[in-house]
């Protein structure tokens, strides 16, 4: 009986054997493909891309009464990794002018707003998203007025959904097209509020040199200011969150569309800075509850200033920020008992 123990002991020990290893189980290589594979891959997406490009241009020219209109958007928000041509931008600039109706207006929004809410490839959603953004910063009001109407029945820039995750710089890039669009739709808002818009506005000169003009904010009245400062502040917010990550801190793409980006900063810090030394010299004039709100907003820009700082420090490398003047950052001095 004692004889059979051992024997007993390997049979137990046997029912849940240990396989040896087999030469082709490598969890990781399953899980992340092998740089032939992600590169064959690459360029299927890229091969893919240019097929639906083509046909998307061949059913505009067929299909579409505004087929001129159609094929610069395909053109110029296409698959291929930089940014959209200038002449392509004329074109669309050409089609959104006040010259022309609102209806073609309308249909350009309409257009631009169907290519981003159907495509799920970052390039194309970023390239979309640059469109949108020089219309805004170059077109004509009547741009910014249809948009801010359009946006009131859908949110055609809302994007904190999308997601491309056909490799992990698209992931990357993604992130940042989600942030971007918020910008975008924070500036529409702060449009919307203030009644202006904040980068198109000429600054009020004094004296020589380009920090002596001055934003309409130094002459608004204490309750404008208390309506339009947050505004601002949320923008400037949104704007500050735009610091690319990992792959996509390199990418030219993104770093085209970053500098839109910090251009718009620039005009933004100077409204908040003259509105907050307006909203001083008016401080001890305020009903209280008028002054608590302005107290709040003078926290908020001493924190604000910090953030802008890091996100400049982040920026002066750019390569398309090389001529960039950056403007010099006053502290806001917030007492402790405050």
């Amino acid at each position: 009986a004692l004889s059979h123990r051992p024997r007993l002991r390997e049979t137990v020990a046997n029912k849940h054997p240990t396989p040896p290893p087999h030469p082709e189980d490598d969890t990781a290589s399953e899980r992340r493909p092998e740089p032939v594979e992600m590169a064959s891959m690459q360029s299927w997406r890229k091969a893919y891309g240019a097929i639906k490009d083509t046909t998307t241009v061949s059913l505009a020219n067929i299909n579409s009464d505004f087929k001129d209109l159609d094929v610069a958007i395909v053109k110029a928000t296409n698959h291929v990794e930089c940014p959209p041509k200038e002449r392509h931008l004329r074109k669309i600039a050409a089609a959104t002018s006040i010259a022309r109706p609102r209806a073609d207006i309308a249909y350009c929004i309409h257009a631009l707003s169907r290519r981003l809410s159907k495509t799920r490839n970052w390039i194309v959603a970023l390239k979309t998203l640059v469109v949108v953004h020089r219309l805004l910063r170059e077109g004509d009001p009547t741009f910014r007025e249809e948009l801010l109407n359009f946006t009131q029945r859908g949110r055609i820039l809302q994007l904190s959904n999308f997601k491309d995750d056909s490799s992990p710089i698209a992931w990357d890039c993604s992130a940042w097209v989600r942030t971007y669009g918020q910008f975008l739709e924070e500036r529409l808002e702060c449009f919307r509020i203030l009644k202006y818009d904040v980068e198109a506005e000429r600054l009020s000169k004094q004296g020589q040199g380009p920090e002596k003009g001055h934003s309409r904010t130094r002459d608004l009245d204490s309750q404008d200011l208390l309506e339009q400062l947050p505004a601002l502040q949320q923008l400037l917010y949104r704007l500050v969150g735009c610091r690319p990550e990992g792959a996509a801190n390199n990418n030219y793409l993104v770093q085209y569309a970053l500098a839109l980006v910090l251009k718009e900063s620039f005009k933004i810090y100077c409204a908040i800075n003259d509105g907050i030394i307006n909203l001083v010299d008016k401080f001890f004039e305020m009903a209280r509850h008028e002054a608590l709100k302005a107290l709040e907003i003078y926290r908020r820009a001493g924190q604000q200033a910090g953030n802008l700082s890091d996100f400049y420090e982040n920026c002066r490398g750019l390569e398309l920020a090389r001529n960039f003047q950056f403007p010099t950052l006053r502290e806001v001095r917030v007492c402790a008992g405050c």
